[in-house]
C-alpha cells in the first residue's frame, strides 16, 4: 500500500480503521502535520515515541473532533475552559486540565493533567470523527527536528515508521498550537503558538507565567527544539551591517522583504504578512538545511501577536545570537 495518499474520504476512512486497530496515521491540521494514535491504546501510543525518537517524559496533545469527546479525557471542566472551547475551538488552542484515570499515563508522561485541542482542519476532524476515538498526536517529525508542514516532509523524517500519511497539502498556520493551563481560576501560558496571547486575553484577562516545575508540563517547551540539521543563529542588528560581512556558506532568512536579491537570502513573506512568515518558517528552514550551506542566520520579528510564537520557535532552534563587529560575524 502507498503510504502517502491524497486525503479523500475513502483514504480518510482507511486511516480511521488503522487508528482503531492500533496503527499510526500522519494527518494535516491547520498548524502542522500530526502523527496520530488511538489515545486509549498504550501500545499504539508507545509507537509514537519509538518512531519519533521522543523521550517518554515529554507529554502529548490529544486531538478531538467534537466537544462531547472532552468528557472522556478531562476529569472536570471549569466554566473558564468551557468559554475558551466555545470561542476558539476548532482552532490552534490547546487546553491543559486534570485528566481522567482512563487516559493512559504514557500519553501525559505521568502528569495528572492532559493537553487537548480540536483542530480546525476538515481532514483531521473527519479522521478523528470516523475513528470515533480521541487521537494522541505530536508533530509528525523526528524529535527535535523542524515540524512538517507538508506530507512529503513527514515521509522524509519518519520513513517506514508510519502506516499511512494523509496528504492534505501544505498546512495554513505553520507553527504549533498555543498551550494554556487553567488552574484555580488562573490561566497560565505553557507555549505560545498559532493563537495569539492578545486574542485570548480579550476573554480571560492577564495570562500568567506558570510556576517553575522539574517536570515538562507541556509539549514543545524543551530548551532545544524545532531545529534544522545545520546551525541556526539569530541576528537583531541592522541588515545592512550583516550583508557587509563574508557570508560564504551562510544562508540568510528574512521574515520580510529587504533590498538585496542575492540567492542565499530567503524571504518568508514578500507581502510583509506575519501569518505568511509563520506559514513558511519551517519549510524554508528545511529547504536550507538540504542546501549547500554550513549555517543559517535568521533575522528576528517583534514578539507580539503571532511573532511571539515565531520567536519562540527560532530561539529554541538556534545556537544563539550573532553580532557584527568590523565587518566580521561574532558568535
Amino acid at each position: 500500500m502507498e503510504r502517502i495518499l491524497p486525503a479523500t474520504d475513502e483514504n480518510i476512512k482507511k486511516g480511521a480503521k488503522i487508528l482503531k486497530e492500533g496503527g499510526l496515521v500522519a494527518f494535516p491540521t491547520e498548524t502542522v502535520y500530526g502523527l496520530g494514535a488511538n489515545v486509549f491504546l498504550p501500545e499504539a501510543v508507545a509507537r509514537i515515541f519509538e518512531v519519533k525518537g521522543r523521550p517518554r517524559f515529554d507529554p502529548l496533545i490529544v486531538h478531538i473532533s467534537r466537544h462531547g469527546m472532552v468528557s472522556r479525557l478531562f476529569r472536570e471542566i471549569p466554566p473558564l475552559a468551557e468559554m475558551l472551547m466555545e470561542k476558539f475551538w476548532p482552532g490552534p488552542l490547546t487546553l491543559v486540565l486534570p485528566k481522567k484515570e482512563e487516559v493512559p499515563d504514557i500519553v501525559t508522561a505521568g502528569l495528572s493533567t492532559v493537553a487537548v485541542r480540536m483542530p480546525a482542519h476538515p481532514v483531521a476532524l473527519k479522521l478523528i470523527d470516523w475513528a470515533d476515538v480521541p487521537v494522541a498526536a505530536p508533530s509528525a517529525n523526528r524529535f527535535g527536528h523542524l515540524s512538517p508542514t507538508q506530507a512529503e516532509e513527514v515521509a522524509l523524517d519518519l520513513g517506514e515508521g508510519v502506516d499511512l500519511i494523509l496528504d492534505g497539502g501544505k498546512t495554513e498556520i505553520g507553527v504549533e498550537s498555543t498551550i494554556i493551563m487553567i488552574e484555580e481560576g488562573k490561566v497560565f501560558l505553557l507555549r505560545p503558538g498559532g493563537l495569539s496571547i492578545e486574542e485570548i486575553e480579550k476573554w480571560v484577562g492577564k495570562i500568567e507565567t506558570p510556576p517553575s516545575s522539574p517536570k515538562v508540563l507541556s509539549p514543545g517547551t524543551l530548551k532545544k527544539h524545532y531545529a534544522p540539521r545545520i546551525p541556526l543563529y539569530l541576528f537583531e542588528g541592522k541588515i545592512e551591517d550583516l550583508l557587509l560581512c563574508d557570508l560564504s556558506g551562510i544562508a540568510i532568512v528574512s521574515p520580510f522583504p529587504i533590498a538585496d536579491s542575492r540567492e542565499e537570502i530567503k524571504v518568508l513573506s514578500e507581502k510583509g504578512d506575519i501569518r505568511e512568515v509563520a506559514s513558511n518558517l519551517f519549510s524554508v528552514l528545511r529547504e536550507l538545511e538540504e542546501g549547500p550551506f554550513r549555517a543559517i542566520i535568521s533575522l528576528t520579528v517583534k514578539e507580539k501577536g503571532l511573532g511571539r510564537a515565531i520567536m519562540d520557535r527560532l530561539k529554541r532552534a538556534s545556537s544563539g545570537y550573532v553580532k557584527v563587529q568590523d565587518r566580521k560575524l561574532i558568535v
